[in-house]
């Protein structure tokens, strides 16, 4: 079997490989991830992670299939990126209070030897509770906000945030295990 390689630091999508039980090894990518403006669109989400996938790619000249993501949270069409401090991540749970928003993961996979790709994106939707201040600073004050799109970690929510989930919980975590299937099958 080819060696996988994940193209992320992310613990988040390292743990999902490993209940996958792929054997695979992390070269992080260096790619640094830029938008032109924060209308969402697929093409953009899936450019982020092909490129993440071209930049380890380019180090690596042995049979393998790079693995790289990225996922971003959207919320009246428009992406969500990391909060730049506790009060923006402030500003952006408030705006979730009593809404559903959308969070989506695009995968790509690149064969190092034959330079196929794959790409796949999937959607989940989530639903917030209506949320009380006093709810969004403790959630800020004890979990760390800062390094996550849309300044939450689904995984690490307190019980009363979320209303509903329509989807894969695992793709709003960082990528979907079925999508990744799927993709692996056809370059394997």
């Amino acid at each position: 079997m080819k060696q996988i390689i994940l193209a992320s630091s992310s613990p988040r999508r390292q743990e999902i490989l490993k209940n996958l039980h792929l054997d695979f090894c992390i070269i992080p990518s260096l790619y640094k991830e830029k938008l032109d403006n924060d209308i969402f669109e697929y093409k953009k989400i899936e450019n982020l992670a092909y490129n993440k996938a071209l930049s380890v790619l380019e180090t690596i000249n042995y049979d393998a299939i790079i693995v790289a993501a990225d996922t971003v949270v959207v919320l009246d069409n428009k992406i969500l990126g990391k909060p730049k401090n506790k009060e923006h991540a402030f500003e952006m749970l408030n705006m979730f209070s009593g809404k559903e928003h959308f969070v989506v993961t695009s995968i790509c996979l690149i064969d190092v030897l034959s330079k196929r790709k794959k790409i796949s994106s999937t959607t989940s939707y989530v639903e917030f509770n209506n949320l009380t201040e006093e709810m969004i600073k403790d959630y800020i004050n004890n979990y760390n906000p800062l390094d996550k799109a849309g300044a939450y970690g689904i995984q690490e929510l307190p019980s009363g945030f979320i209303k509903n989930i329509n989807g894969s919980f695992e793709n709003i975590v960082g990528l979907c295990p079925k999508s990744l299937n799927k993709l692996l099958s056809k370059l394997l």
